[in-house]
This record gives structure tokens, C-alpha cells and sequence, in this order.
């Protein structure tokens, strides 16, 4: 069974997203388009890397501030902001993970979801 098309604000919170990680300076930034996998948890995953705790922070809090005044959307939840090694951030069809580079590299959630379409984006590398 197909999953539904990208529709609505899932393209605009994408959008979002991604200029807020371009914006703070994230690294290795790539979309995970998961429509085609069955049982799959979301959509889509956006996942990119920072330096340093400080930065991990300061990207998740320009998603946040981007998407709820450019989309109207609240994240549904998060997960990791009181350590800043990796966040979450749960809008439904998109969920966010921001990690520091050595925690990416750890759980290297990209090959868990190897067969997702993956997109990969401009940042400063």
C-alpha cells in the first residue's frame, strides 16, 4: 500500500526546515523520503549534524521559530533538548533529528533506513 503524496504544509514544513538548518550552519543536511516504505513511522526524516551542543540548540530553536510562524505548526513532540546530543522534533509527517557529529556517526540512522530516497542539500562543509 502507497502512502499518501506529499501535500499541504508537509512540503512547507520541509521547506522550513531546511533553510532553518542552512541558516544556523548545519552540516551534512539530507531528506529521507519514506512515502514508499510500508510501516514506515513518518513521511519523512530530515536529519543533519552540528559541532557543538550550542549549535544542536540553536538549530532546533530556528526550526522551531521558523515552522510556527511560517506554518502555523506546533512540533507534536520532542526528545533530547536537555542534552543536545540528539533532538527530535515530531511534526507527524516530518520528524527532525538534529545530532552532534560523533553521535550521528554512532547511530548512523541513514543505513537504518537505507531504502529511502535520499536527498541531500547545500550547507557549509
Amino acid at each position: 500500500m502507497k502512502k499518501k503524496a506529499i501535500i499541504g504544509n508537509t512540503e512547507d514544513i520541509l521547506h522550513q526546515v531546511v533553510a532553518a538548518m542552512q541558516e544556523k550552519k548545519a552540516k551534512s543536511i539530507v531528506s529521507l523520503d519514506l512515502t514508499e516504505i510500508q510501516d514506515a513511522v513518518t513521511d519523512y526524516f530530515l536529519i543533519c549534524s552540528a559541532t557543538s551542543k550550542t549549535q544542536v540548540n540553536a538549530i532546533y530553536d530556528y526550526i522551531e521559530e521558523l515552522v510556527t510562524k511560517n506554518c502555523g505548526e506546533r512540533p507534536y513532540h520532542r526528545e533530547g533538548y536537555e542534552n543536545s546530543e540528539w533532538i527530535l522534533i515530531d511534526y507527524v509527517d516530518v520528524v527532525v533529528h538534529i545530532f552532534l557529529e560523533e553521535t550521528r556517526n554512532f547511530y548512523n540512522i541513514e543505513s537504518l533506513w537505507a531504502d529511502a530516497k535520499a536527498k541531500y542539500y547545500k550547507s557549509d562543509e
